[in-house]
């Protein structure tokens, strides 16, 4: 699954240099991450940076897409130009 931010951010900022793909940029009103770029980190680290940073815990999986370890291993290699 890509991940998503809750209305619950605080627009602390820490999230955004975090990911490795680009994924997470400012929205109207709070931090969005663009699902076609998240990977949830697959590839790059053993677990999402963007929660491990997040103060508040409001960096959940998207329910609306769902994808498989393989298919987010798929869309970094895609991303990255490797595998």
């Amino acid at each position: 699954m890509a991940l998503m931010i809750t209305d619950e951010c605080i627009n602390c900022d820490v999230c955004e240099p975090e990911c490795p793909n680009g994924a997470i940029s400012q929205g109207d009103e709070t931090y969005v991450i663009d699902p076609a770029l998240c990977t949830e980190c697959v590839g790059h680290y053993e677990t999402s940076q963007c929660v491990e940073v997040c103060p508040v815990d409001c960096i959940i999986k998207d329910p609306s897409h769902e994808e498989s370890e393989d298919e987010l291993r798929a869309k970094y290699e895609r991303i990255t130009g490797e595998g």
